[in-house]
């Protein structure tokens, strides 16, 4: 199976310094031609945390669908601000579960599973010690699934190239390249972690103008090819 998966921190599709504009971060999601798209702050986060990215614009924008799964609040798209997007057909085999994560801020992760293949999106917190408890939680999470190939991916907010990065032994760790801020990329805070039998045929941070302008994260891509482990 081959498939191109993405990762997306939106800033709440408000642009690098606004204004609020979804369609401009929809309209860079249609560009990416992705299978899978893992999002981050796709809502907002005062009061109930209702939506930032309006779901009524999904699919007519770029032909793909959020996964169903445990919200936030009711008026929220995401789990603790993430959400998953499909291609529809993949959409109808997948199951999803939301993980709480440990550390200082309130942090989760999304799970979907679908045959054969395990996507954990996440966005990990804000402190080196928060986020190796988390991704020590999401390693054992990944462990677990058997002969399920796996991707990890989001925002990892880590700005090393291996520190912090301890629990994730089992599985190759790709930096794409650099993706934040997204005016005048630095630091490679957005990555995708995959087990050792998916081939990564090709990656890179998606840069275009209209991307610079539409969040302060610019995407970044993975075209994968997943073998059987055996």
């Amino acid at each position: 199976m081959r498939l191109r998966l993405a990762s997306y921190n939106l800033h709440k599709c408000r642009g690098t310094f606004g204004p609020y504009a979804p369609e401009q971060n929809l309209a860079v999601v249609a560009g990416l031609g992705a299978d899978i798209v893992a999002l981050q702050e796709v809502d907002f986060r005062m009061g109930l945390r209702p939506e930032a990215l309006p779901r009524d614009m999904i699919e007519a924008a770029t032909g793909l669908v959020p996964v169903d799964h445990r919200r936030t609040s009711d008026q929220s798209l995401g789990w603790h601000g993430q959400t998953i997007l499909l291609r529809p057909d993949l959409a109808a085999m997948a199951r999803s579960l939301p993980l709480a994560l440990p550390g200082v801020e309130p942090r989760g992760a999304v799970m979907l599973h679908l045959p054969g293949l395990t996507v954990i999106a996440v966005h990990l917190g804000l402190m080196r010690s928060s986020r190796r408890a988390q991704l020590a939680r999401l390693a054992a999470k990944a462990g677990r699934r058997g002969g399920d190939a796996v991707v990890l991916t989001g925002d990892f907010n880590e700005w090393r190239g291996e520190r912090g990065l301890e629990a994730l032994t089992d599985l190759d760790v790709i930096a794409p390249g650099r993706s934040w801020p997204a005016l005048a990329p630095r630091l490679r805070y957005d990555r995708i972690a995959v087990t050792p039998w998916i081939k990564v045929l090709d990656c890179g941070v998606f840069d275009t103008p209209l991307a610079r302008k539409a969040s302060d994260h610019l995407p970044i891509w993975a075209d994968l090819q997943i073998s059987d482990p055996e």
